[in-house]
Protein backbone atom coordinates (compact mmCIF):
# COMPACT_ATOMS: atom_id res chain seq x y z
CA UNK A 1 0.00 0.00 0.00
CA UNK A 2 2.77 2.48 0.92
CA UNK A 3 6.16 2.97 -0.73
CA UNK A 4 9.35 2.12 1.11
CA UNK A 5 10.04 5.87 1.39
CA UNK A 6 6.71 6.47 3.12
CA UNK A 7 7.41 3.62 5.52
CA UNK A 8 10.92 4.92 6.22
CA UNK A 9 9.65 8.42 7.05
CA UNK A 10 6.85 6.92 9.16
CA UNK A 11 9.13 4.61 11.18
CA UNK A 12 11.99 7.13 11.41
CA UNK A 13 10.50 10.60 10.98
CA UNK A 14 12.97 13.42 10.50
CA UNK A 15 12.88 16.76 12.30
CA UNK A 16 10.22 15.88 14.87
CA UNK A 17 9.74 18.38 17.65
CA UNK A 18 9.37 22.04 18.44
CA UNK A 19 11.63 24.87 17.36
CA UNK A 20 12.02 27.40 20.16
CA UNK A 21 11.78 30.96 18.88
CA UNK A 22 10.69 29.80 15.43
CA UNK A 23 10.50 32.58 12.87
CA UNK A 24 7.29 31.14 11.43
CA UNK A 25 4.73 28.65 12.74
CA UNK A 26 2.09 27.04 10.58
CA UNK A 27 -0.89 24.94 11.58
CA UNK A 28 -2.99 22.94 9.16
CA UNK A 29 -5.24 19.93 8.97
CA UNK A 30 -8.58 18.90 10.28
CA UNK A 31 -8.81 18.22 14.02
CA UNK A 32 -12.18 16.54 13.50
CA UNK A 33 -10.62 13.86 11.30
CA UNK A 34 -7.57 13.70 13.57
CA UNK A 35 -4.94 14.83 11.06
CA UNK A 36 -3.12 17.99 12.12
CA UNK A 37 0.34 19.49 11.71
CA UNK A 38 2.21 22.21 13.53
CA UNK A 39 5.23 23.23 11.45
CA UNK A 40 8.04 25.41 12.81
CA UNK A 41 10.53 27.22 10.57
CA UNK A 42 13.75 29.07 11.25
CA UNK A 43 14.55 31.54 8.48
CA UNK A 44 17.71 33.58 7.85
CA UNK A 45 18.25 35.96 4.96
CA UNK A 46 15.11 34.71 3.23
CA UNK A 47 16.15 31.04 3.38
CA UNK A 48 14.73 28.27 5.56
CA UNK A 49 17.58 27.04 7.75
CA UNK A 50 15.70 24.64 10.02
CA UNK A 51 12.29 23.00 10.24
CA UNK A 52 10.53 20.88 12.85
CA UNK A 53 7.05 19.44 13.08
CA UNK A 54 4.47 17.88 15.35
CA UNK A 55 1.84 15.82 13.56
CA UNK A 56 -1.12 13.81 14.76
CA UNK A 57 -2.47 11.41 12.19
CA UNK A 58 -1.87 8.32 10.12
CA UNK A 59 1.36 6.96 8.63
CA UNK A 60 0.95 9.07 5.49
CA UNK A 61 0.47 12.25 7.54
CA UNK A 62 3.61 11.61 9.56
CA UNK A 63 5.62 10.67 6.46
CA UNK A 64 4.44 13.75 4.52
CA UNK A 65 5.30 16.01 7.46
CA UNK A 66 8.74 14.46 7.79
CA UNK A 67 9.42 14.73 4.06
CA UNK A 68 8.28 18.34 3.83
CA UNK A 69 10.75 19.39 6.54
CA UNK A 70 13.59 17.82 4.55
CA UNK A 71 12.36 19.41 1.33
CA UNK A 72 11.98 22.93 2.74
CA UNK A 73 15.39 23.29 4.44
CA UNK A 74 17.72 25.28 2.21
CA UNK A 75 14.94 26.74 0.07
CA UNK A 76 14.03 30.40 -0.13
CA UNK A 77 10.77 31.47 1.43
CA UNK A 78 9.41 32.07 -2.08
CA UNK A 79 10.29 28.50 -3.12
CA UNK A 80 8.92 27.09 0.13
CA UNK A 81 5.64 29.00 -0.18
CA UNK A 82 5.11 27.61 -3.68
CA UNK A 83 5.22 23.94 -2.65
CA UNK A 84 2.39 21.80 -3.98
CA UNK A 85 1.05 18.60 -2.46
CA UNK A 86 2.03 16.53 -5.50
CA UNK A 87 5.69 17.52 -4.93
CA UNK A 88 5.56 15.93 -1.48
CA UNK A 89 3.69 12.87 -2.72
CA UNK A 90 6.22 12.34 -5.53
CA UNK A 91 9.14 12.72 -3.11
CA UNK A 92 7.55 9.98 -1.00
CA UNK A 93 7.32 7.64 -3.98
CA UNK A 94 3.59 8.25 -4.31
CA UNK A 95 0.60 8.15 -2.01
CA UNK A 96 -2.69 6.31 -2.44
CA UNK A 97 -5.45 8.62 -3.74
CA UNK A 98 -7.25 8.32 -0.40
CA UNK A 99 -4.15 9.70 1.37
CA UNK A 100 -3.33 12.68 -0.87
CA UNK A 101 -4.95 14.96 1.71
CA UNK A 102 -1.95 14.19 3.94
CA UNK A 103 0.43 15.80 1.45
CA UNK A 104 -1.97 18.73 1.13
CA UNK A 105 -1.89 19.19 4.90
CA UNK A 106 1.94 19.26 4.90
CA UNK A 107 2.04 21.80 2.05
CA UNK A 108 -0.57 23.94 3.82
CA UNK A 109 1.58 23.82 6.97
CA UNK A 110 4.55 25.23 5.06
CA UNK A 111 2.49 27.98 3.46
CA UNK A 112 0.91 29.06 6.75
CA UNK A 113 4.34 29.06 8.45
CA UNK A 114 5.72 31.31 5.69
CA UNK A 115 2.67 33.58 6.00
CA UNK A 116 3.24 33.76 9.76
CA UNK A 117 6.91 34.61 9.20
CA UNK A 118 6.02 37.37 6.76
CA UNK A 119 3.38 38.87 9.04
CA UNK A 120 5.68 38.84 12.07
CA UNK A 121 8.71 40.20 10.27
CA UNK A 122 6.94 42.65 7.97
CA UNK A 123 8.54 41.16 4.89
CA UNK A 124 5.43 41.06 2.72
CA UNK A 125 6.02 38.83 -0.28
CA UNK A 126 9.59 39.92 -0.94
CA UNK A 127 11.99 38.47 1.60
Amino acid sequence: MYSSTVMDHFHSPRNVGDLPDADGVGNAGNPISGNTIALYLRIADGTVTDAKFRTFGCAASIAASSMVTEWVIGRTTEEAASIENHTIAEALGGLPPTKMHCSTMAADGVRTAIEDYRSRHGTGRKD
